[in-house]
């Protein structure tokens, strides 16, 4: 192993194991981003001053959205697996589709996912559709980051090939030393981004309908296209158009959808105003 890399710790990906039953780092992930984000939702509804009045839904609304955004993100995140990332293999493996717990997520079609159970639930129950993408939005980072870091305890998805003090050999990328660009995304898509939709909802983003989410799509595309100069791109895929990839050119049509939202939202007038 090189001098200058680290020694890449041996973590099992399998946290538990209890007969036949596996519990893995990647499924925890998942489990506590879900139950974390959850109860952060909650507090933001029940915080009147963050609405300028009474949240447009009320916490038992959200408490039965969270099996429909639990179907969202693993539907959608698997379904945008398949078709984005390895339509060939799928195509001629169509059994290993369900095959969830194999691995196999791509945010982007989690967050397609999201947006299908966000309009269902809101169209369903006589819900603001902008409004619960707000909340889902800012506390989404939470999962995001959790998922990163269960991305590294699994050795996957790693970086590109660097001389860096900090970087791995890991095991399953051959002898080179690589970024740890998983680190970078958790670091970027989980906790910088939590942080300014933090100060963005404590400025009173909620007041604008849609404004969490358009920040949330413009910052993530920013900072996964960032992290995809680090990352090694899905060999099955390699680089793209003009040395893009697949992440970059996903993140695209997800900065430009965000800042329209931003621009419709600025232009709505604010919850708890005279002019609403």
């Amino acid at each position: 192993m090189p001098l200058s890399a680290l020694p890449f710790p041996n973590f099992d990906p399998v946290l538990i194991s209890i007969g036949p039953l596996a519990i893995r780092w990647y499924a925890l992930a998942y489990i506590f981003g879900i139950l974390l984000g959850w109860l952060y939702a909650r507090m933001l509804i029940r915080n009147d001053a963050l609405w300028g009045g009474r949240a447009p839904l009320t916490v038992t609304d959200f408490d039965d959205f969270i099996v429909w955004i639990t179907l969202g993100i693993i539907l959608g995140g698997r379904l945008g697996y398949v078709l984005f990332y390895n339509p060939a293999h799928f195509a001629a493996h169509p059994l290993e589709i369900f095959q969830v717990w194999g691995g196999g997520m791509s945010f982007h079609g989690g967050f397609a996912g999201c947006v299908a159970a966000v309009f269902l639930f809101a169209r369903s129950r006589n819900l603001s559709i902008l409004s619960l993408g707000d909340l889902t939005c800012a506390a989404g980072p939470i999962g995001l980051f959790l998922g990163r870091i269960a991305n590294f305890i699994n050795g996957e998805l790693w970086g590109r090939p660097t001389d860096v003090p900090w970087a791995f050999v890991f095991p399953e990328a051959g002898p080179l030393p690589r970024h740890p660009s998983q680190l970078y995304e958790a670091a970027l898509e989980g906790l910088a981004l939590f942080v300014i939709l933090f100060i963005a909802v404590r400025m009173g983003a909620l007041k604008r309908p849609g404004l969490v989410v358009g920040l949330f799509a413009i910052f993530y595309a920013l900072g996964r296209s960032f992290c995809e100069f680090f990352r090694e791109p899905d060999p099955q895929l390699g680089f793209l158009w003009g040395g893009l990839t697949m992440g970059m050119l996903l993140s695209i049509p997800l900065f430009l959808a965000g800042a329209g939202f931003v621009w419709n939202a600025m232009r709505r007038p604010v919850l708890g105003s005279q002019a609403a």
